[in-house]
C-alpha cells in the first residue's frame, strides 16, 4: 500500500480563503499544489507556510479563464506527481455590476472563472483521481441564493457552480469520487471588498447571529471535513458556512424583546 501523502490542488490559493484551505489541508498531512494567476508573491509565501507544516508545495501559475492554461496546469500535474486525491475549485472573479448593466464581456468572463473552470478542473481532476478515488469542493457564496447589490453575474456564477455540483456528484460517485460544495456569507476579505460596499459588510457583521463575520478559517474547517473521510457519504450537497444569518428573517436587536 503506497505510503505518499494525498495530493490537492487549491486553485486561486495564493491569498484569502484558498490560501486558509491550503493551510488547514496542509495541516492534516496532505501536500498542495498552489495555484495562482496574478501575485506570484503572495503564492509562493503561502507554499513556505506550507512546507513550514512538514509537507510538499508546488506552485503553479494558470489563468482559470483561459482553457488552454487549464489543460497546461493539469499536464504538469500529471507529468510531476502522476495522481491527485482532492480538488478545491476556489478560484473567483467577477464585475461588480447591477444585473441591467451586465454587458457580455462581464458575463464571459465571470462565468468562464467562476463555473467554466470548475468543470473544466473537474473532468482533467477525475482522470488523475481514477486509481484512487478522490474529493471534489466548490466554493460558492450565498449570492447563489440571495441577491445582493451589485452581485449579480457573480451570484447566477455561483448558482451554476452549485447545479454543476449535483450533477458531477451523480456522474463521479460510482468512480468513487466525492463532489461537494460549501457556500460562505459575507467574508471579510479583499475580494468581498471589491464586490460589495464596505456598508454591507458592516449591516451583516451586526445580523450575524453568530455575533461575527465567517472568516476565511470558518470556510477551510468545512472544506477539510468533506475531504475526510468521515464526509464520504455526503455528495452533490451544498454546505452553507454564515453563521445563521441566512435564515435569521431579521437583523440581531439588543436589549428589544424578541
Amino acid at each position: 500500500m503506497s505510503s505518499r501523502n494525498r495530493l490537492a490542488l487549491v486553485t486561486g490559493s495564493g491569498r484569502g480563503i484558498g490560501r486558509a484551505i491550503a493551510l488547514k489541508l496542509a495541516s492534516k498531512g496532505v501536500d498542495i499544489v498552489v495555484d495562482f494567476f496574478r501575485r506570484r508573491a503572495a503564492a509562493e509565501e503561502t507554499a513556505r507556510d506550507i512546507e513550514a507544516l512538514g509537507v510538499k508545495a508546488h506552485v503553479i501559475r494558470a489563468n482559470m479563464a483561459d482553457a488552454a492554461k487549464i489543460d497546461e496546469m493539469f499536464d504538469e500535474i500529471a507529468s510531476k506527481f502522476g495522481y491527485l486525491d482532492i480538488l478545491i475549485n476556489n478560484a473567483a472573479s467577477g464585475v461588480g455590476r447591477p444585473v441591467m448593466d451586465i454587458d457580455i464581456k462581464a458575463w464571459n468572463w465571470t462565468m468562464d472563472i467562476n463555473a467554466r473552470a470548475a468543470l473544466l478542473c473537474s473532468q482533467r481532476a477525475a482522470r488523475l483521481m481514477e486509481e484512487q478515488g478522490g474529493k471534489i469542493v466548490n466554493i460558492s457564496s450565498l449570492g447563489s441564493t440571495f441577491v445582493w447589490p451589485t452581485y449579480a453575474v457573480v451570484g447566477i456564477s455561483k448558482a451554476t457552480l452549485e447545479a454543476l455540483t449535483r450533477y458531477l456528484a451523480i456522474e463521479l460517485g460510482p468512480r468513487g469520487i466525492c463532489v461537494n460544495a460549501v457556500s460562505a456569507s459575507a467574508v471579510d476579505t479583499e475580494a468581498l471588498r471589491f464586490y460589495i460596499a464596505e456598508g454591507l459588510i458592516t449591516d451583516t457583521r451586526q445580523a450575524t447571529p453568530a455575533g461575527r463575520m465567517v472568516t476565511p478559517e470558518d470556510v477551510a474547517n468545512v472544506v477539510a471535513f468533506l475531504c475526510s473521510e468521515e464526509a464520504s457519504m455526503i455528495r452533490g450537497q451544498t454546505l452553507i458556512v454564515d453563521g445563521g444569518t441566512s435564515v435569521a428573517p431579521f437583523p440581531k436587536m439588543e436589549g428589544k424583546e424578541q
